[in-house]
């Protein structure tokens, strides 16, 4: 029989909405939201022992916290719960930390080194927009946090390579629809058979949504209303539109305690509370999109799942609960793609990015506290999926109502799959003529018109090119659009494998089709 003091459990969830209606007086900073978060969970575990169970905390890890910042939320978070924890860990962006950190405690507490570990996190975007357009200083007149306090800053190089930089591929909603214009043409899918699968996906996420107590858009949502282009669901990058798109601008914290089954039993957790950490894989492919073999697929992503489930000996078909990350339609059709899941499956216990909430990095804490309910109600087996980076970092971690026959199982040490996958195409920057269109994807402004296109490119020689047009050059633009009469004015057309002819100006390139 395992060591129950080595085995891994989650024994307290919680989580919090705040401001929703985005006023000054309802203004949390993160680090509020998460205690609160943390007191929930530790209610939710032994209500009677929850300040010691807070006390008792021998680890803290938080993931990114990017609305406000901290030199050591860690610290901060200990001194506030009276805690001394010997292991305290600041994860950096990325949204696959939730589920890494949750594999790291089980280990610790399978190794023996761990007795209970609070996971958290925690954003307030929505409130510091408020603030900033109130004209309010939330250090100065809230007396939120100020060492270092304000809006973290980031590096260049966190944007993408050099290349991507470039060619503008700097930011996710431009990124992710090049992965799903491919992965689209690979599956042959028309246009509109793939935007109704990312609409009907998207509206059963909403009905998800709608069921849990801290979305931040509980309005079900029809497929038809996702699909349709217009007034309040503007096209953002070709294929998507807002409505697909994950909403970041929330207030929304999550906290998990995992301990030793052992620990449990000593802080009077009841049975029906206890979900079993079985453990889980990640992997990570190249952080430069244009450096791999492929953008049709995730390397990352199949090994994650593959190991994961591998380790836990268990089949897809015998998963009772899935809930996979969903910032864009792609991550959860790549998912079900690869687990053999019906199109008409809902990878989600949570609700998505759009209606749930898109809280950055910690998007997946609060599916594994979606997760846990579902299990403590009666499902036998759980696997959550999440995903960093421009489908970079990829984790996966299975959860039961009952012990795995070996323990924990897992493996938090991400797997390199970049060297393992192929040479991705020789890049060449200044390549022109006639080229085929590999993927692409048009942006458009506020006001509903094509800005610039995002293309990548093969040339005759195989050759890959990258480059986005000019800003304004609708003409180019409209070139690599898959809706040359707007979206929603007429049936699309197919962009990848289209033969252009590109020229260069400047940083820009000029595309017509041949």
């Amino acid at each position: 029989m395992r060591d129950e003091g080595q085995l891994p459990v989650v024994v307290g969830v919680g989580q919090v909405l705040g401001n929703r209606d985005r006023t000054v007086a309802g203004a949390r900073e993160p680090v509020r939201l998460i205690l609160d978060a943390l007191a929930a969970a530790a209610a939710d575990a032994a209500e009677g022992q929850a300040c010691r169970l807070l006390r008792d905390a021998d680890a803290i890890g938080v993931v990114n916290v990017a609305s406000w910042g901290y030199d050591d939320l860690p610290g901060i978070l200990a001194e506030r719960l009276d805690a001394r924890p010997t292991h305290r860990f600041a994860a950096p962006v990325g949204g696959h930390r939730p589920a890494e950190l949750l594999d790291r405690a089980a280990a610790r507490v399978a190794a023996g080194e761990s007795r209970v570990s609070l996971i958290v996190g925690g954003e307030a975007q929505a409130s510091i927009v408020a603030l900033a357009k109130a004209g309010v200083d939330p250090a100065a007149d809230l007396e939120w946090s100020a060492e270092p306090g304000g809006p973290p800053e980031f590096s260049p190089d966190d944007l993408g390579s050099p290349a991507m930089q470039a060619a503008g591929l700097v930011l996710p909603t431009r990124v992710y629809p090049l992965f799903e214009n491919a992965l689209r043409h690979r599956l042959g899918d028309s246009p509109a058979q793939a935007a109704a699968w990312a609409a009907d996906l998207y509206a059963a996420f909403s009905r998800v949504a709608a069921d849990n107590p801290v979305a931040w858009n509980p309005e079900v949502r029809s497929a038809e209303e996702i699909a349709t282009v217009g007034a309040g669901n503007r096209m953002v990058c070709e294929p998507y539109p807002l409505a697909v798109n994950a909403m970041p601008m929330v207030d929304q914290a999550a906290a998990v305690i995992v301990t030793s089954l052992a620990a449990a039993r000593e802080y009077g957790v009841p049975d029906e509370k206890i979900v079993y950490v079985w453990g889980g894989a990640g992997a990570a492919d190249s952080p430069d999109v244009l450096a791999r073999p492929g953008l049709d697929r995730s390397p990352a992503l199949e090994s994650a799942l593959d190991r994961c489930l591998a380790a836990g000996g268990i089949p897809t078909d015998a998963l009772d609960v899935v809930d996979v990350y969903s910032c864009f339609p792609v991550v959860p059709k790549l998912v079900a793609e690869h687990l053999g899941l019906s199109r008409s499956a809902v990878p989600s216990v949570t609700g998505g990015h759009s209606a749930f909430g898109g809280p950055l990095s910690s998007y997946s804490l609060h599916a594994v506290v979606a997760v846990a309910g579902r299990l403590r109600a009666g499902a036998r087996t759980a696997l959550v999926h999440a995903n960093g980076g421009y489908l970079t970092y990829q984790h996966a971690v299975l959860l039961g109502r009952g012990p795995h026959p070996r323990g924990y199982i897992g493996d938090p040490d991400a797997v390199d799959t970049a060297a393992a996958t192929g040479s991705a195409p020789q890049f060449d920057v200044t390549a022109e003529g006639e080229m085929t269109v590999e993927t692409a994807t048009v942006e458009y402004s506020r006001d509903g018109e094509p800005a610039t296109a995002f293309l990548v490119a093969r040339t005759t020689d195989g050759r890959r090119f990258a480059a986005a047009t000019a800003p304004g050059d609708t003409a180019a633009a409209q070139a690599l659009s898959l809706y040359p009469d707007g979206p929603g004015a007429g049936s699309a057309e197919e962009v990848v494998g289209r033969k252009i002819r590109v020229s260069r100006t400047d940083a820009h390139a000029t595309v017509i089709r041949i």
